[in-house]
This record gives C-alpha cells, sequence and structure tokens, in this order.
C-alpha cells in the first residue's frame, strides 16, 4: 500500500536526570505493555497493543481533535471516516496532521505513548479493498454489520491513512520524560 520508505532512526532524545519510581500507588499495570527491545520493534508492539489514536487536524474553522480506530500497514495508520465529517474535510485542504496513541494510566512513572507527525490521504480505490481488509481483520465486528443505519455508514464512509514523518515514543517506564524518536524519509 505505501512506496517504498527508508526508515531514518534519530538520535535518541535524552532522558530526565532522575528515574521515575515503580511503584504503581495502587493502580494496575495492563498485560503487553511492557516493552522491550530496539525502538522500531517497540513501537510496532504499542501500536499493536492498542486501538484508538487521538487525530488532530487544522482547518479554516480551527483545530479538531477525534479519536478513531486505526489498522497499521508497517507504520501507516488506517482508519474509516465519513467524508464529511470534520477532520476528513480538514484533510482535504490540509494534510499536515498530529496524532497520539497512549495507554490509559494513573501515575507518571507508568506514561506511555506516542506521537506521530505527518500526512493524511485518503486513500485511492486501487488500495481501498486491501487497506478495508486490514480494517476488518483488526475488528471483526466490521464484517459482521447487518443492514441498517450502522452498515450503510460504513459502506458510505472512505478510507484514510497517516504516513508517519516522525514517530516519538514516551515510555516514563525507562525514566521520567523518556523520548526516542523515529523519523521517516521517503526514498524514491
Amino acid at each position: 500500500m505505501n512506496g517504498p520508505a527508508r526508515l531514518v532512526l534519530e538520535k535518541e532524545s535524552k532522558s530526565a536526570q532522575f528515574s521515575a519510581p515503580n511503584a504503581t500507588r495502587g493502580c494496575a499495570r495492563g498485560p503487553g505493555h511492557e516493552m522491550h527491545g530496539n525502538l522500531r520493534a517497540r513501537i510496532v508492539e504499542f501500536l499493536e497493543a492498542h486501538h484508538v489514536m487521538s487525530l488532530a487536524t487544522v482547518g479554516a474553522d480551527g483545530p479538531h481533535a477525534v479519536n478513531l480506530f486505526y489498522a497499521r500497514d508497517e507504520y501507516t495508520l488506517i482508519w474509516v471516516s465519513d467524508p464529511a465529517s470534520r477532520h476528513s474535510c480538514h484533510i482535504e485542504t490540509r494534510a499536515d496532521v498530529a496524532a497520539t496513541i497512549a495507554r490509559d494510566c494513573c501515575d507518571f512513572p507508568e506514561v506511555q505513548g506516542l506521537q506521530i507527525r505527518g500526512h493524511a490521504s485518503r486513500i485511492g480505490s486501487r488500495e481501498a479493498s486491501r487497506a478495508r481488509s486490514g480494517l476488518e481483520a483488526r475488528y471483526p465486528f466490521l464484517q459482521g454489520l447487518c443492514e441498517g443505519g450502522l452498515r450503510h455508514a460504513y459502506d458510505r464512509a472512505q478510507l484514510y491513512r497517516l504516513e508517519p514523518e516522525r514517530i516519538v515514543l514516551i515510555d516514563n517506564q525507562r525514566g521520567f520524560g523518556s523520548k526516542e524518536v523515529l523519523a521517516f524519509r521517503v526514498t524514491a
């Protein structure tokens, strides 16, 4: 679905000068949130462990944010939206977007998430079948929609993608304010 891209790992950002304590202060740590290995693998692991991104767009009517289910193709995020929705209209006029994906937690040492900057666009008809299949594989309920309002909305909706320029992994378990950056450069 994506053109050939070469990943470039930028210099890792500095962690704060002190480490976060290991105590969770009564908050249960969810399964699948311990990240190991290299940055690329940890980002993929995080994307797989979560399902909702918050997408931020800007248009003539100002900034807007929306939560969306996503699927992924490598690091590209794919979602389905009504083309008349505010964020979809913004994307048609300005492709620059930002997104976050974060785990729910209640104490700063447990904060983990992704900050993503990139370009969003509507997926063309030649690629739509593959993108829709990816979404339906991740969210089987989409395949089982019966006739009615939800089925009609899904059939009418368009597919969109966010091609990342930069993904920042925030992981306070590695130290308060720990950030690592993965930058993307498209090569011809």
